[in-house]
């Protein structure tokens, strides 16, 4: 059964460890690059004994693998990747969650190649292919949207359902500081890196040049991108995912829905008329608070179930 969710229900309260990056991203983002368009989070310091590497596209790609079911691959948002907090273990309570990170992120070592969500789109259509998965559910957040949705694009054969959460088609996706934040993300990469590195996110990823990060991340953010047109043209069953303060402007989530084939007519009385793709936006929450809200565990599960017993 397909549906349309624009809230859900009072959530519990947030985890310790997920307030603290949430405190961490108030004091720590002072600039507006980082506040308009880097949700850098601290985290509690994980041990990985599920951790595995997997050479692929000569990439060293690192991932992680909790739980147990179908496989749910999950791509974390720019500079830190562990954006989930909390939420990766509540979405690996049903199923198999393979959280990688993606090129120059965490543990995974950063090569010559630049930063594109096409080529890390291909990466992870890779690692799918790599594990024997067939067909796995993609799900993505910020930046990991961007390479979620690429690798729906790119390697259809390999994505089963697609969630993305603050997910863009254009550039001018974002509100206008936040494309003036990226233009200058290169040029601030001297002084924003040295202040990660010293932060608990830098502590918990000692091998991360951030400055060269910083730097990658701001060339790949400058250049405009339309992904429209692909857009339309995905066959995987998708869950738009935004907070109701996002980065995003409202009127785009709409353009994105519509793109998508959503908000065309009235579902009728029976439902019939619904399409089959998804869209939901979170009350009291922003872009940076999003990806731990406690009640998009909930949500995801509710599409990716619906989407199983549909397909069943």
């Amino acid at each position: 059964m397909k549906r349309t969710i624009t809230a859900a229900p009072a959530s519990p309260a947030p985890r310790e460890d997920d307030m603290l990056r949430r405190d961490f991203l108030k004091t720590a983002m002072a600039t507006a690059v980082l506040t308009a368009a880097l949700p850098i989070q601290a985290k509690k310091t994980l041990a990985v004994p599920n951790g595995n590497f997997a050479d692929v596209n000569g990439q060293h790609l690192f991932y992680s693998v909790h739980g147990a079911g179908k496989p749910l691959i999950l791509l974390h948002g720019s500079i830190d990747p562990d954006s989930f907090g909390s939420n990766l273990a509540e979405l690996a309570r049903g199923r198999r969650v393979i959280a990688p990170h993606l090129q120059a992120h965490g543990r995974t070592p950063d090569t010559d190649r630049p930063l594109r969500s096409e080529t890390m789109g291909d990466d992870i259509a890779a690692l799918i292919g790599h594990l024997n998965l067939g067909k796995a559910d993609v799900m993505g957040y910020s930046l990991g949207s961007g390479v979620a949705l690429e690798t729906a694009i790119r390697h259809p054969h390999v994505v089963d359902r697609l969630v993305l959460v603050s997910a863009a088609m254009r550039q001018d996706s974002f509100y206008p500081e936040g494309v003036v934040a990226f233009k200058q993300l290169e040029a601030n990469a001297a002084t924003l890196g040295p202040a990660v590195k010293a932060s608990p996110l830098g502590k918990t990823y000692p091998d991360v040049d951030w400055t060269k990060l910083f730097r990658k991340v701001g060339d790949l953010t400058k250049r405009p991108w339309d992904w429209s047109a692909d857009v339309a043209r995905l066959k995987a069953r998708t869950l738009l995912v935004y907070a109701d303060a996002d980065a995003i402007r409202p009127e785009h989530m709409v353009e994105f829905w519509k793109a998508l084939g959503g908000g065309q007519r009235d579902a009728g009385i029976d439902g019939s008329l619904r399409p089959a793709n998804e869209f939901a936006i979170l009350p009291n929450t922003t872009h940076y608070t999003l990806p731990v809200e406690p009640m998009l565990p909930e949500i995801v599960e509710r599409f990716l179930g619906a989407a199983s017993k549909a397909a069943g």
